[in-house]
């Protein structure tokens, strides 16, 4: 990924709330038959590691679990994002020297990647991430509520994913490149947005 060091982000404890955040990731490995991609959620195990392990699940039937990757799978995770209209910059109405631009935070993820099937390892991941999902609403539900024999069938379907993440990206670019006045204009335009998005990168710009 292409970072400008003005927008380089390295604090692990900013990577891993955002890898967290993004409740959905995407799974990109490279094969002899060319490149594979899956979204699906995933958990971090901060603590496995240097930088966290990921653990998550795809289908049986896809065939990414099949296909020997060549070299570290890549995990992308996508932050809040939001265009930003160059009307947002009060240097627009000095020079008009001004262009659009996007602001987001992202985060991407390397290492090697190992798949099994193993059912009481299946049944951890399932249950961990169910759980994590869950957790908020008021009355979750638990892999426990499903009947057991119909659980089985389900992991019957399904294989469990493990990759030790030896390498971590972040970009966080939120304008850090403008002046004070611009980055308040953004600030500001994107506050006022009536999509939730934009108002995530408002708040992530005060920070």
């Amino acid at each position: 990924m292409y970072v400008p060091p003005a927008f380089r982000e390295e604090d692990l404890s900013i990577l891993h709330a955002t890898m967290r955040e993004a409740r959905l990731a995407t799974l990109v490995t490279a094969t002899a038959e060319g490149m594979i991609a899956t979204p699906l959620p995933l958990i971090l195990a901060p603590d496995e590691g240097p930088y966290g392990t990921l653990y998550g699940h795809v289908a049986r039937a896809n065939p990414q679990w099949t296909l020997a990757a060549a070299g570290d799978a890549l995990v992308l995770f996508m932050g809040p994002d939001a265009y930003v209209s160059p009307s947002f910059y009060p240097s627009k109405q000095e020079h008009g020297k001004v262009v659009p631009t996007w602001n987001y935070m992202t985060v991407q993820a390397y290492g090697p990647v190992e798949f099994f099937d193993d059912v009481q390892r299946l049944y951890q991941v399932v249950t961990r991430l169910t759980d994590r999902h869950e957790s908020p609403r008021a009355d979750p539900w638990a892999v426990t509520d499903a009947p057991e024999e119909f659980i089985r069938t389900q992991l019957k379907a399904i294989i469990g994913l493990r990759i030790p993440i030896a390498r971590l990206e972040g970009k966080r670019k939120m304008s850090q490149n403008r002046n004070a006045e611009d980055q308040a204009g953004v600030a500001a335009g994107l506050g006022a947005s009536d999509r939730p998005s934009d108002r995530a990168v408002a708040a992530l710009m005060s920070r």
